[in-house]
């Protein structure tokens, strides 16, 4: 049995751009916010750096623009850079009118620096500036009774005219199927609109500074469903993730190199002069293929990212999280080395939108991660997303509230048909494909590619794919089924998006077109199911 719930917009995903963006349409209607953990659970909460914004007078948006653009090595599109900035710094005050508590000295805001950046521009919340933001919008959330969330909300498909086997290119989107992992029941959530804030794919790889949610759901969906995506072949591997075997890929900020710390070989060697004259503020992209260089010539696990030298009292105090965090495995950052190696970080890719955040299926929006906004271009500037998260909701919302009044839901769907199916006969192949699909994508789509390497990806993803389709057909759905389904098919769109880029830009490098082309392929790359 499916329960049907109405409403007037709905929203999937609970970070920055799904909670930021359901305050303002609770002005003019109900929302209901479905997420599958806790509400909590997001990017956005584990996000340590902050949200890059001129708010100063020796600052410029020139400049911010200028930066984000030289970042995305020619794939941003400039009007949606200009949006970002120009409007960011006004979202920016909003979250601190929300109660978002921000890093302070000397009364002003305590603006940090980050690879790319040519000002201090940084808004943050000491280490843990995601976190803060979470917190602020989750308040404000909770009191407004206009939103209800579903924590432990699976969502399976969205529901479009494919589910009244009606065939058009003109798609709509109605809102979704959801699985209550709790209860294990369905739940059909009709919707005038519906937001994709689902977050990106992280765990597509097998080392990511992602939180377990991070799976690329919404990607996955918006694909099946007949939505254009963008550029998935740019994933952003942060540079310096903690290297310990208890870690779990823990992130050291963008922030640490920004406020001094130097990148060195397990000799002790600094080597980022080698390879960009803005040696450790270079771009996440050259560090990250500088640090991968470095490990390959010297057969190390990892490298060591150098603050000691700096005063100690001031590294704990720009960093208590990270100081806390090293400190528990044994690493002293005010007098030790840190070892860090590169993880997946960042998807620059996802379902397309215009300035408006509207995809190409209608009454469906994305932001944040999972949406290609066209900001990023072929890499991401440091601390840009939660920008972008802000900005393109708002933008989404002032869209939305104008098409609201012109909306009447009167389409019956079908409630979510489970017959014939049967209870999992062994949940190994799912926890043993999920690893599979994560080691070959780490293996061969990583940091640096190459067509050899793609095409061993691409046959291994392909039999994966079919092996864990046929166990999807004949088996009950649960939350673990769902996310391994997305994981593959996420893997699928990265390795085409690669095969179809023929050169090396931005975080896209291969060994067989080592040089950029902008003749050919100065453009993104479009994926489509139908």
């Amino acid at each position: 049995m499916t329960e049907t719930l109405k409403t007037d917009t709905l929203v999937i995903g609970s970070g920055i751009a799904g909670l930021f963006f359901a305050l303002k349409a609770a002005t003019i209607g109900n929302v209901i916010i479905i997420t599958k953990k806790e509400r909590s659970d997001s990017n956005t909460n584990w996000a340590q750096g902050g949200i890059a914004a001129v708010l100063t007078k020796d600052d410029s948006y020139d400049l911010h623009i200028a930066d984000t653009l030289a970042c995305g090595a020619g794939l941003c599109k400039r009007d949606a850079v200009e949006a970002l900035v120009k409007e960011g710094p006004e979202h920016v005050k909003e979250l601190m009118r929300l109660g978002a508590d921000f890093t302070m000295r000397d009364g002003e805001l305590d603006l940090g620096r980050e690879g790319g950046h040519s000002k201090h521009r940084i808004v943050h919340a000491a280490d843990l500036t995601g976190r803060e933001v979470e917190r602020a919008l989750l308040a404000n959330v909770a009191k407004n009774p206009n939103i209800q969330i579903l924590e432990h909300h699976a969502a399976i498909e969205l529901i479009t005219e494919h589910h009244l086997r009606k065939k058009t290119n003109d798609i709509t989107c109605y809102g979704v199927y959801a699985l209550d992992a709790h209860t294990g029941r369905f739940k059909k959530i009709l919707a005038k609109s519906t937001l994709l804030a689902s977050g990106g794919a992280g765990h597509v790889y097998l080392h990511t500074t992602n939180p377990p949610i991070a799976t690329g759901d919404g990607i996955a969906m918006a694909y099946r469903a007949g939505a254009e995506i963008h550029n998935m072949e740019f994933v952003q591997f942060h540079p310096t993730s903690l290297y310990h075997p208890n870690a779990k890929s823990f992130l050291i900020t963008e922030a640490v190199r920004g406020f001094g710390g130097i990148l060195k070989t397990k000799r002790g060697d600094a080597f980022m002069q080698k390879y960009d004259e803005r040696k450790d503020l270079a771009p996440r992209d050259i560090v990250a293929r500088a640090i991968d260089s470095e490990m390959k010539k010297s057969g190390d696990e990892f490298v060591y990212l150098d603050i000691s030298h700096k005063p100690a009292d001031a590294v704990r105090e720009h960093f208590p999280n990270i100081y806390e965090r090293c400190l528990h495995f044994g690493i002293d950052i005010t007098k030790d080395l840190i070892p860090v190696v590169p993880a997946m970080h960042y998807l620059c890719g996802g379902v397309a939108t215009d300035l408006y955040g509207r995809t190409t299926i209608n009454r469906l929006y994305a932001c944040g991660e999972v949406s290609s906004t066209g900001v990023h271009g072929a890499n991401r500037l440091a601390s840009n997303s939660l920008l972008e998260a802000l900005v393109f909701s708002h933008r989404a919302f002032l869209d939305m509230k104008n098409a609201h009044s012109n909306i009447e839901n009167r389409v019956e769907f079908p409630d979510w048909d489970e017959s014939g199916t049967e209870s999992p006969e062994e949940w190994i192949l799912v926890s043993h494909n999920r690893r599979e699909v994560q080691q070959v994508m780490s293996d061969y789509v990583g940091i640096v590619r190459s067509d050899l390497r793609l095409q061993r990806a691409m046959r291994r993803i392909e039999f994966l794919k079919e092996e864990t389709e046929a166990y999807y057909k004949r088996t009950k759905i649960s939350a673990e089924l769902l996310e391994l389904r997305n994981i593959i098919k996420v893997a699928k769109l990265i390795i085409e998006g690669a095969m179809k880029r023929r050169e090396s830009r931005g975080l896209h490098y291969t060994t067989d077109y080592p040089n950029t082309d902008d003749k050919h392929f100065l453009k993104d790359t479009v994926l489509r199911s139908f």
